[in-house]
């Protein structure tokens, strides 16, 4: 099913690296338009009129909206270059409760780290490696968390990967002293040119943050 196809995204957003990331391992052309979060298009809030948010894929002059929704789109659409999504109901069912698990945790966790400070931002640094190491033990020892080959886990998981520098930096720990297979996993994505060039560089998102800190009167 060909026809049309624009992202509407955000450079440094993890969520918007997801379509990008799935897009990109299945060989799929389209337009990406960088959104002005502080000044958002007419076509997003046409778009995406109940969230108002990126990242929304359009195709053939549709929205899909919700990242996660947007890989399962994809996934089903173009079902037959690079399966992310297993066939096995129990093995499908599992990999959206992990995908649910990062949604739930990951993002919240990584925000804390370098919005707060003291005890609230040691809780939130201590939560985060926990998460870490449960999706270590989930991953084991497959290459990749949906086995041989890249995920939908895994597509949803590694974009979080260009701020793991930012959370470090403002948290003062190693991500990879405390997980070192977590970031063995990160480097298989990274050999992949859908995930390398879909992520941003991890310097540059922690410039970004610093900017938002300053904007938000955060020091």
């Amino acid at each position: 099913m060909a026809g049309k196809l624009v992202l509407l995204d955000f450079w440094p957003s993890p969520f918007g690296m997801r379509s990008r990331i799935a897009l990109a391992e299945k060989g799929i052309p389209y337009e990406y338009k960088e959104e002005d979060l502080r000044n958002k298009s007419d076509l997003l809030l046409q778009m995406n009129p109940v969230h108002k948010k990126i990242p929304v894929l359009i195709h053939n002059g549709k929205p899909v909206c919700e990242s996660v929704i947007q890989v399962q789109y994809i996934d089903e659409v173009w079902h037959d270059k690079a399966p992310l999504i297993p066939s096995d109901p129990y093995q499908r069912a599992v990999a959206r409760f992990w995908v649910d698990f990062v949604d739930k945790k990951i993002y919240d966790l990584g925000s804390k780290i370098w919005k707060t400070k003291g005890e609230e931002q040691a809780n939130a640094k201590k939560e985060f490696i926990e998460c870490l190491k449960l999706l270590e033990g989930e991953l084991g020892d497959k290459t990749y968390f949906g086995g041989e080959s890249l995920g939908y886990v895994d597509v949803a998981l590694v974009p979080f990967y260009s701020w793991f520098y930012a959370y470090e930096k403002c948290g003062d720990f190693s991500i990879e002293a405390e997980c070192p297979k977590m970031i063995a996993w990160v480097k298989r994505c990274m050999q992949k040119e859908s995930v390398a060039k879909s992520l941003p560089d991890q310097e540059k998102v922690y410039e970004f943050v610093l900017q938002l800190k300053k904007l938000f009167g955060i020091e």
